[in-house]
């Protein structure tokens, strides 16, 4: 077991302003209801630098039933139709939505598109209805997520340390 320092950060409001245009033509940001398998191999692409797990540990049919759940706002980045990112929330019919994961494949990086992915996908949850969408990020993920969270107008309201297998 590792000790791990985890932030949690919220939304309490929209950020006000325009949406980021597309930083790379033909990129799109669309809601989509995928399947297991077609969601773990984007999933593990996104996912294996950052150690992430959680879903890789699900049964396909509980990651079915989830990913397609009322409760599951899942957000897909595509160049060209290709998937490079998503954003994943949990609770979207609820005022209190948890941001679950967000990230891009590592040939994604250093585009602007991370920004552009998050903004877009904020906005639809906000227009669903939300008053408070929160997160937890750690030392595992990308270097530039906490920033990309505060320009995004989230703010910390926790730290702890935790204990995680290493």
């Amino acid at each position: 077991m590792v000790q791990l320092l985890v932030t949690y950060m919220e939304m309490r409001e929209q950020s006000a302003g325009e949406a980021l245009p597309p930083p790379i033509e033909h990129a799109a940001v669309a809601p989509e209801r995928l399947y297991a398998a077609a969601f773990l191999p984007l999933y593990r692409a996104v996912g294996e630098p950052l150690r992430w797990d959680q879903r890789l540990r699900m049964p396909a049919a509980d990651l079915d039933c989830f990913l397609h759940s009322a409760s599951t706002g899942l957000y897909i980045l595509r160049l060209e139709g290709r998937a490079v990112g998503l954003c994943e929330f949990d609770r979207v019919d609820t005022p209190d939505v948890e941001l679950t994961h967000f990230g891009l494949v590592p040939e994604a990086y250093g585009r602007k598109l991370g920004p552009f992915l998050l903004d877009r996908a904020l906005r639809a949850v906000w227009e669903g209805g939300a008053k408070r969408i929160w997160l937890h990020t750690d030392e595992w993920d990308h270097p530039k997520a906490q920033d990309t969270y505060r320009l995004a107008g989230f703010s910390v309201f926790a730290q702890k340390l935790e204990e995680v297998e290493g």
